[in-house]
């Protein structure tokens, strides 16, 4: 209904002709599609190298935040204080920080790369991030497994590892993949200190023609992108509380 009365009544709008020329231009549209698609290479390319090392990250955060071990009580605080202040910061700040600030005390080529620091500052916001999903899982798990462990002469290292993780993974991968649906997009930051990635190219697509259209064709490239890895949620969601349900339909 509501998406009706949109389709009757925008294109009844006074100026509804100069937004239209100036967002939906066909040909705009299609002349800058195929360089946005090109540039959108590099957006998986920074998403394919960081994620791995944003979740070993995040696991040895979480990990060392729900020690209980007295001794690790130092690397627990310093934890806590990371976490706090990576996630107290947004993430287009921590970009332009480490992106401009790293490269500027004199590193020679290819250390100098603004990609390579504007990935650095994604692997570590989203890292904390991440950590505190893992975490959520750890505590989720229940004290019993952990006496169970003890029981059976486990240390503490090998019940997180073979008792504790396994279980809480499988808890946290819905919400795992929201936070990386997010990343997705917010890979395209890292435009903003220099590499021309599918933002940086819309950019100057729209410098060039002097029109928004290019804008509406990287929307419509990181949909057909997230719009899947939101399904794909949302049924790892399903699946989930259907395994963990207490009662089972028949």
């Amino acid at each position: 209904m509501v998406v009706s009365l949109l389709i009757f009544l925008v294109p009844r709008l006074p100026r509804w002709d100069r937004v239209k020329e100036s967002f939906f231009n066909s040909e705009r549209l299609i002349d800058s599609f195929p360089r946005l698609l090109d540039a959108f290479v590099l957006d998986i390319k920074i998403f394919a190298w960081s994620t791995p090392a944003i979740i070993a990250l995040a696991l040895v955060l979480a990990i060392a935040r729900s020690s209980r071990n007295p001794a690790l009580f130092p690397i627990r605080i310093f934890v806590i204080g990371y976490i706090d202040i990576m996630r107290g910061v947004p993430v287009i700040l921590w970009i332009y920080l480490i992106g401009f600030g790293v490269p500027g005390v004199g590193l020679e080529r290819p250390f100098n790369s603004p990609l390579l620091w504007g990935s650095v500052a994604l692997v570590l916001t989203y890292g904390a991030y991440i950590a505190e999903v893992f975490r959520a899982g750890i505590d989720s798990v229940h004290e019993s497994q952990r006496a169970a462990s003890r029981s059976l002469g486990l240390s503490n290292w090998q019940t997180m590892r073979f008792v504790i993780l396994p279980q809480a993974i499988r808890r946290v991968v819905p919400p795992l993949m929201n936070d990386l649906v997010s990343l997705q997009k917010d890979v395209a930051l890292v435009s903003l200190i220099g590499p021309i990635e599918i933002l940086r190219q819309a950019n100057i697509d729209k410098a060039k023609f002097a029109n928004f259209t290019p804008y509406i064709g990287a929307a419509i490239i990181f949909l057909m992108i997230t719009i899947p890895l939101t399904r794909t949620t949302d049924f790892l969601l399903a699946r989930e509380r259907k395994r963990t349900s207490a009662t089972r339909v028949r």
